[in-house]
């Protein structure tokens, strides 16, 4: 949808064109309300502080959409081919290491790994979550709200491309 057309549109087409990208009813309500918006650019800013901060159960919720790395989701929604362009880069002969790490970062946080997977190969990958296992469980929420709010952003840039 363009930029023109988003900021145009009603709040429950705004709001679906949004969703995909975050579904935080919050941070989707706040994106919509700041409407209009001068640029693409401004979209993507809004979505790196809009409904600042989540709530632990918002994470989780938005966690819920969100496959492992490495994982390509089969559905056919905004989502989930977002999911598959976004992992595109991950090689699918670190499968296995990638199989694993993500079972000791769950082990570890009881949720799954999120990493803004765009433009990433698995070794980063891998070196992220090495990292991350060391994080206390407070400080990775943070991260995890900052990773949340990236994909977003990009997803959002996307969408009104």
């Amino acid at each position: 949808m363009p930029l023109d057309s988003f900021n145009s549109a009603a709040p429950d087409d705004a709001a679906s064109l949004v969703r995909p990208c975050l579904d935080i009813a919050r941070w989707v309500d706040a994106i919509v309300d700041g409407r209009p918006y001068a640029d693409v650019a401004a979209v993507a800013d809004a979505a790196l502080t809009a409904a600042a901060p989540f709530t632990e159960a918002e994470l989780d919720g938005a966690l819920a959409h969100h496959p492992r790395i490495g994982e390509r989701p089969a559905g056919q929604n905004a989502e989930a081919a977002m999911a598959r362009s976004e992992q595109s880069g991950v090689d699918a002969s670190a499968a296995d290491a990638l199989a694993a790490a993500n079972r000791a970062y769950e082990d570890r946080f009881d949720r799954v790994f999120l990493i803004r997977a765009a433009g990433r190969s698995a070794d980063d990958i891998l070196a992220a979550i090495d990292e991350r296992l060391g994080h206390t469980p407070e400080h990775e929420l943070v991260v995890i709200e900052q990773q949340l709010r990236e994909i977003a952003a990009l997803r959002l840039e996307g969408a009104l491309a």
